[in-house]
């Protein structure tokens, strides 16, 4: 991946603001002088916007997440700009978590910012420390930290609850919020529809000192799971459902994986993540568009807080961009829990499943994952992309990286003929190959040739279809890195079956001796000496469903599963893989990006997964 070369030109001049090419981030190839500006879009252009007109130049850092008051009494913030990645603890992240990890922390990168990685966590009845563990292993995979002017920039929404909890009080006491008490069925008729304004809660008038005594019994247990919730008071005939009364907190009393027992009353995320990111001096909160139609609440309540001085000013803005759709592909967090618990997949790091876990155990590469990102770009129309622009990212960052190595999946044994006569009864002949083609500092590989070698058995063909260059009888190839062969026809067993393919070795043809193009062949192909070869299982992944679309329209997802989408095969591979490190990447010449695998595989017995072919070829069943 392209080295990364300090982004911004930085010129503080006391009479000028910066202008659009000082802020404009740059990016420096590793393998050149030359350095370009990154391609622009929206939120580039807000963020150059925002720090021309030195929109949050004046705020001050407490050093960590705090109050306006904290905030004032520290340091003027290091930070130009402040992004977070805030995913809620309950799953494991996907391809389109991984779009926004590389936006938001590469967007800190580029312009002298921080990235926070925040745990949404105000959920307590879905949320686990284990996928808080498989979160934070997964940005810091795709190649981001949360370290930066000295110090940590990890923290979690549960920190916040007393903080939340007092602009609740607040909102109370400034006859902005109250307790409701209906039923949920009565307050879902009473919200209204796009056509019909909603109704006030007959519980919309208590004054703020009832308000206060119902939070505070809420607050203390005092009530049941659903039996009151408290309620922004906004505008109940608001046009946007959004600003009817949202509901800001509900009872639930469950232990949470962070804070215990010490809450049973819970901010709703709608409420808790503006407060969060006010909280951290966000700057730029970047989130999906599904997310559009609650901008003015949170803007509502960031003018709220502010005039009540509970937060620093000024305060974040929130902007949407459109979410990763991508084609043959579901990311519902509940579709893909149901692949794993009907078994429709090994679990949630089978590596069919687009969760970061599951590309990364098919092979998938961090830098893969980053240039797909920059490939797909920023916008505010949904589109979708599609999955061979995923692959082709892949193989673009391996084919500079993988090591080479060849491997048969459907062996067929290839027996020469006159190899005992020519070069003596049991005689192996070492031939070599470059671990890497465009990298020789990296050395050469070894493997044996001999009377008997494995072959791919679409390597031979009794009648051959027109421009077939490879075995039939009386054609001649190249056994890559080898000898020229000449095919003389092959052997069946009783079902008619092809057995064996048998060839006769052209003399004084191996590859890199004088006599190597005395004769000119047109077909070259792979193989692997009977005599070292490894046998190992290798998993021929394809895609898992074989509708582009498998979700749309409401349309069961399950129906379009590919049934083809894994098949192991027994393969036969050159000596070199024999001792293959879980997790490598190799390029099995002809076929394909293969990964060993990171949980089956040891180093004395490697499975592989295929990643990616070589081109794309696939095709719907």
């Amino acid at each position: 991946m392209a080295a990364r070369a300090d982004r911004i030109k930085s010129r503080h001049c006391a009479h000028r603001a910066p202008t659009h090419s000082e802020l404009q981030p740059t990016v420096t190839d590793s393998n050149s002088n030359d350095t370009q500006a990154k391609p622009s879009h929206f939120l580039r252009q807000i963020i150059e916007a925002d720090l021309a007109k030195g929109t949050y130049a004046t705020r001050r850092w407490a050093g960590q997440p705090g109050t306006a008051a904290q905030h004032l009494a520290g340091q003027p913030d290091p930070a130009r700009i402040r992004t977070r990645f805030p995913p809620e603890p309950n799953g494991y992240l996907h391809i389109g978590h991984a779009k926004s990890i590389c936006l938001n922390f590469g967007l800190a990168q580029d312009y002298k910012g921080v990235c926070h990685l925040r745990f949404d966590d105000t959920n307590p009845e879905k949320e686990d420390q284990t996928f808080v563990n498989a979160i934070e292993d997964a940005v810091q995979w795709l190649g981001f930290d949360w370290q930066a002017f000295g110090g940590s920039h990890r923290f979690q929404a549960s920190d916040y609850f007393d903080t939340m909890h007092g602009a609740a009080v607040y909102l109370i006491e400034q006859g902005l919020a109250y307790v409701d008490e209906q039923s949920s069925e009565d307050m879902r008729k009473n919200r209204g529809d796009f056509s019909t304004p909603g109704v006030n809660s007959p519980f919309r008038s208590r004054t703020v000192a009832e308000n206060l005594a119902r939070f505070a019994d809420m607050r203390v247990g005092a009530l049941p799971d659903g039996t009151a919730v408290l309620r922004a008071k906004i505008d109940m005939a608001s046009p946007n459902i959004n600003m009817r009364d949202p509901a800001i907190y509900r009872i639930r009393h469950a232990t949470h994986h962070h804070t215990g027992d010490a809450w049973c009353i819970y901010p709703m995320y709608t409420f808790a993540h503006p407060i969060e990111d006010a909280l951290e001096n966000i700057t730029h909160s970047i989130c999906t568009l599904e997310f559009e139609d609650q901008r003015p609440f949170y803007d509502w309540l960031m003018d709220k807080l502010s005039a009540g001085g509970i937060i620093n000013t000024p305060p974040p803005k929130q902007y949407e961009f459109a979410r990763l759709n991508l084609t043959y592909v579901v990311t519902s967090k509940r579709k893909l829990a149901q692949l794993v618990a009907d078994k429709h997949v090994s679990g949630w790091d089978d590596p069919r499943m687009p969760t970061i876990v599951g590309l990364r155990r098919r092979g998938y590469t961090p830098q893969a994952l980053r240039l797909f990102t920059d490939r797909i770009g920023v916008s505010k129309s949904d589109s979708w992309i599609d999955y061979a622009t995923l692959e082709g990212s892949l193989r673009d960052t391996l084919d500079a990286s993988a090591d080479r190595a060849m491997a048969v999946l459907d062996p067929i044994k290839l027996h020469i003929e006159n190899w005992d006569e020519l070069m003596g009864a049991g005689h192996l002949d070492a031939c070599t190959a470059p671990v890497h083609p465009h990298h020789p500092e990296r050395g050469e590989r070894s493997f044996m040739f001999g009377a008997d070698l494995w072959i791919e058995r679409s390597d031979y063909e009794q009648e051959p279809p027109k421009g077939y260059f490879r075995l039939f009888p009386g054609n001649k190839v190249r056994l890559k890195y080898g000898h020229v062969v000449e095919c003389v026809g092959a052997t069946y067993d009783a079902f008619g079956e092809l057995a064996q393919v048998n060839a006769r070795l052209v003399p004084d043809t191996k590859s890199g001796t004088p006599g190597a193009s005395a004769i000119k062949v047109k077909g070259v192909i792979t193989w692997v000496g009977a005599s070292d070869a490894v046998q190992a299982p290798v998993r021929l992944y394809e895609r898992l469903f074989k509708d582009a679309q498998p979700d749309a329209g409401g349309r069961d997802f399950i129906a379009a599963l590919n049934p083809d989408s894994l098949q192991t095969v027994q393969a036969m591979l050159e000596p070199s893989l024999a001792n293959a490190a879980p997790g490598s990447s190799y390029q099995f010449e002809r076929l394909g990006y293969f990964a060993a695998d990171r949980v089956d595989s040891t180093a004395q017995a490697p499975v592989f997964n295929r990643s990616v072919g070589l081109k794309d070829s696939w095709v719907a069943k």
